[in-house]
């Protein structure tokens, strides 16, 4: 996960106008990039969002009132880096423009080990 982390660092987080021919890449129809750019985000954002989970239970403090909340700056920090990553469907754009993106079909596949 950390790979995916480095390369969206220079990703620009801002939503962006992009060229409909230049999502279609191999495919003649534009709904099933779509479906690839969509899974591929559900992906992305899965995995961010149990990275930061993970690193945010070590800061967890078991305590029973609610007025001992502790602030902790590394904490901050790390949620912050989190909320400045681009979104995960414009990583999942930007992964699929750049040919980073290997598409396959479960039931092609299955039709071929039928035969």
């Amino acid at each position: 996960m950390t790979d995916i982390k480095n390369r969206v660092q220079s990703i620009n987080p801002n939503v962006r106008a992009r060229n409909i021919k230049a999502l279609l890449g191999d495919e003649i129809n534009i709904y099933k990039s779509l479906v690839v750019i969509g899974k591929r985000s559900k992906q992305i954002a899965v995995d961010l969002k149990s990275e930061l989970h993970g690193k945010l239970e070590e800061f967890a403090v078991q305590s029973d009132t609610i007025e001992e909340i502790q602030e902790n700056k590394e904490q901050i920090e790390i949620s912050k880096f989190y909320e400045r990553l681009p979104n995960p469907a414009i990583i999942a754009t930007e992964e699929f423009l750049a040919d980073g993106l290997e598409v396959r079909n479960r039931f092609e596949e299955k039709e071929e080990d039928e035969v």
